[in-house]
């Protein structure tokens, strides 16, 4: 077990072993924690004269934000989506499709950017650590609507804030004795607060599926894809979150285990491009309750 494994397990899947670390670490929890409430309680927001929504959560690792985002954006026009482009190659400020046009490979724009990128025909998606230039940048693009991905911690921008939360929460404390970016509480801060199961659910599909496949991802807390598995997996290779591939070595361990293909998700799939090993995908979209839509329709009239 590798450092990573050992953190992420003990993040979303504690043992009795995790409870000494956790321990150990809660002091500089506490203190991350306070740091982290009085940075926003000290922040003023900056209103940019456009409707922004934010789609974050509290925790470390998917909660279902690029699927969630992918959902709101195909309901508006001239909707531009900025993100921190986690996993890039690149710095600074990136446009990564303008109008469904992709402008960028994978490598300048991160994982989770080209999956919205390509999966989002009329939205242009900007990755850029500086939020408010990506802002600025989409506004002279002639956006008429801001989604902001994993934004609930950017606390100088106005915004309409919602939260994603996973059906079940098990470790409640914040970084790093558990998964928390703040503490638990808040979530108060949030104007909607969405738990799956409750609000929305994951529909999982399949493309492509052999009778021996080889399961391959690079997403945080893999072991949350086991319930959505299709039969088939002959083995499994896990690397670190928004990791790129080696097709050599994946052609190795397909060779290994008798593999006929590889089985990813869309996630991963973006980094494939020229990959010529046979793929079957993992695909996931959520089913949103209309009253949410409902709810972010409300506060956007209420801004135009």
């Amino acid at each position: 077990m590798n450092i990573t494994h050992f953190f992420e397990q003990m993040f979303f899947h504690p043992k009795w072993y995790h409870a000494p670390v956790m321990l150990l670490l809660a002091p500089f929890s506490l203190l991350y924690g306070t740091v982290m409430f009085f940075r926003r309680t000290g922040s003023r927001k900056q209103n940019f004269g456009i409707p922004i929504v934010s789609v974050g959560n509290l925790i470390v690792g998917g909660s279902g934000k690029t699927p969630f985002a992918i959902a709101l954006a195909s309901r508006y026009k001239n909707v531009a989506i900025i993100s921190r482009g986690y996993g890039r190659k690149s710095k600074g400020l990136v446009e990564v499709s303008r109008a469904g046009k992709i402008l960028v490979p994978v490598e300048q724009s991160g994982d989770e950017a080209m999956l919205m990128a390509r999966s989002l025909p009329q939205a242009s998606v900007i990755v850029s650590e500086d939020r408010h230039r990506a802002i600025g940048l989409a506004k002279e693009r002639g956006a008429k609507l801001i989604l902001l991905d994993d934004g609930f911690n950017r606390v100088e921008i106005e915004k309409f804030e919602i939260l994603l939360e996973p059906a079940a929460i098990r470790n409640p404390f914040p970084f790093p004795a558990g998964p928390f970016r703040e503490f638990g509480w808040s979530r108060k801060y949030a104007d909607l607060i969405l738990k799956e199961g409750r609000d929305f659910e994951r529909e999982v599909t399949y493309e492509g599926l052999t009778e021996k496949m080889l399961l391959v991802t690079a997403i945080s807390n893999p072991e949350r894809l086991e319930k959505y598995l299709p039969e088939g997996v002959v083995s499994r290779v896990y690397l670190e979150d928004h990791a790129y591939f080696d097709e050599a070595f994946l052609e190795k361990k397909m060779g290994a285990c008798g593999a006929k293909s590889l089985l990813v998700t869309e996630k991963d799939h973006v980094k494939m491009g020229d990959f010529k090993l046979p793929v079957s995908q993992i695909k996931l979209k959520l089913n949103i309750k209309e009253e949410v839509f409902k709810t972010i329709d409300r506060y956007i009239k209420s801004k135009v």
